[in-house]
């Protein structure tokens, strides 16, 4: 099963995210700090990570970093609010970029592109 990490402190934004991901047919874990985050990619593999630039008082961006200095092959997109950061050089470290929103369809998108284009989704193009 392609396993997913949302990384947000927003609960409600977590929820959201993971209730229509696993829908989607991925396994989904929610991390709501970069310390609960780091353990959780401690403790498991994943195809995939979810990023918030903004994570309560911790800096997305360099988590994005710490997460490539670790496990260069993990993918990160980038989701946030605020679409300013799209222009900032740290962010292009990351394999995707979407503005959040309530419609996920932008972010389900960019999830099947990157799995798709790192060959971590089956060629039907579906989670396994």
């Amino acid at each position: 099963m392609t396993r997913l990490l949302v990384v947000d402190d927003e609960q409600d934004i977590r929820y959201l995210f993971q209730c229509e991901l696993e829908e989607e047919g991925y396994h989904v874990d929610a991390a709501g700090s970069a310390a609960e985050a780091e353990r959780f990619l401690r403790e498991n593999r994943y195809d995939l990570v979810v990023l918030d630039i903004q994570i309560g008082g911790d800096n997305g961006l360099a988590m994005l970093q710490d997460i490539i200095g670790r496990q260069k092959d993990l993918p990160v997109i980038l989701c946030t609010a605020f679409s300013c950061y799209k222009e900032d050089f740290s962010s292009w470290l990351a394999d995707g970029y979407v503005v959040k929103s309530s419609d996920l369809s932008e972010l389900k998108s960019e999830i099947q592109r990157v799995l798709t284009k790192k060959g971590k989704l089956p060629s039907s193009g579906r989670p396994n």
